[in-house]
């Protein structure tokens, strides 16, 4: 069972669904068009759409209303990150940056359909 939840607002669920399902992601639940639960190991993704029935996409009481994109992310771990990135690049995916090096490894980051950041990170052979 998942440990670790987060929660995305995409444009468009049905399109999140399938860009999640390429970097590994199960879909555990997909009740309505505007809301889907995926997994991947402990992190449970939870998506919503922009404007859905939900109560995670409603307006705040100042009238701000949830929207993707940002800088917060999710960091997911690849074995091969040249690899993973000259498939996406492939698949026609956006990303932010060129690859990186840091301290711990190397990182990019890749953005979701709807501007959602996922940073993918390969650990230095160090670690």
């Amino acid at each position: 069972m998942p440990t670790v939840w987060v929660r995305y607002i995409v444009n468009d669920v049905d399109a999140a669904i399938g860009f999640y399902e390429r970097l590994g992601f199960k879909v555990d639940m997909h009740p309505a068009p505007g809301f889907a639960a995926l997994s991947r190991g402990d992190l449970q993704l939870l998506l919503n759409a922009v404007g859905g029935g939900g109560g995670a996409a409603q307006p705040m009481p100042d009238g701000r209303r949830p929207e993707p994109g940002g800088w917060n992310r999710i960091q997911l771990r690849v074995k091969d990150l040249d690899r993973e990135v000259s498939e996406l690049k492939q698949a026609g995916a956006r990303f932010r940056n060129e690859i990186v090096n840091g301290n711990g490894g190397r990182q990019i980051l890749l953005e979701d359909l709807s501007g959602n950041v996922i940073e993918l990170f390969e650990r230095s052979s160090r670690e």
